[in-house]
C-alpha cells in the first residue's frame, strides 16, 4: 500500500523556502528588466519624447528608492528627492496642459541619480525589502498617506 505524502512537513519546507528567499536579493535578471523599464522611461522623457506612463514610472521609481532607503539600502539625499518631486509635479503639469512629457536638465539629473540608485538597491537589497516598499506603494497609490503608510510599518 502506497504511503500519503505528509502535507504538514511539506508545507513548513515551502514556507522556509519562502522565507529564506526573501532574505536574498532579486535574481540578476529579474533586476535588470526592473530597472530598464525605468531607463527608458527617464532617457524618453530626458529626450522630450515621453508620456504619462514614463513619468508615472519615474514617480514610482522615486517613491521605492525612498521606501528600500528608509529600510537601510542605500541612501538618497533629501534633497535630491525634493527636487525630484518638483521637476516631475512640472512634468506632469505641463503633459497635462501642452501634451509635452519632458524634464529639464535639473529633472534629469535628479533622476539619474535616482534611477542609479534603484539599481543598485535592487542588485543588493533582499527581495523582503522590496516587497514591503512595493506594497507600501500600493497603499500609497490607493491613497493611503505617507504618514499611515509608516505608522503601519511600526
Amino acid at each position: 500500500m502506497a504511503k500519503t505524502i505528509p502535507f504538514a512537513r511539506n508545507t513548513q519546507a515551502a514556507r522556509a523556502r519562502a522565507a529564506k528567499a526573501m532574505l536574498l536579493p532579486l535574481p540578476r535578471a529579474t533586476a535588470d528588466e526592473l530597472v530598464l523599464q525605468v531607463h527608458l522611461a527617464l532617457d524618453a522623457l530626458g529626450r522630450a519624447k515621453g508620456h504619462i506612463g514614463a513619468a508615472q514610472t519615474l514617480t514610482q521609481a522615486m517613491l521605492l528608492v525612498a521606501f528600500i532607503a528608509e529600510a537601510g539600502y542605500g541612501h538618497v539625499a533629501a534633497e535630491t528627492l525634493r527636487i525630484a518631486d518638483t521637476q516631475i509635479a512640472a512634468c506632469f503639469e505641463r503633459g497635462r496642459t501642452s501634451g509635452e512629457w519632458m524634464l529639464d536638465e535639473a529633472g534629469h539629473e535628479a533622476f539619474a541619480t535616482i534611477v542609479t540608485i534603484y539599481d543598485q538597491q535592487l542588485q543588493r537589497a533582499p527581495l523582503g525589502a522590496i516587497t514591503e516598499a512595493s506594497d507600501r506603494l500600493d497603499r500609497f497609490s490607493a491613497g493611503e498617506s505617507m504618514q499611515m503608510a509608516v505608522r503601519k510599518r511600526a
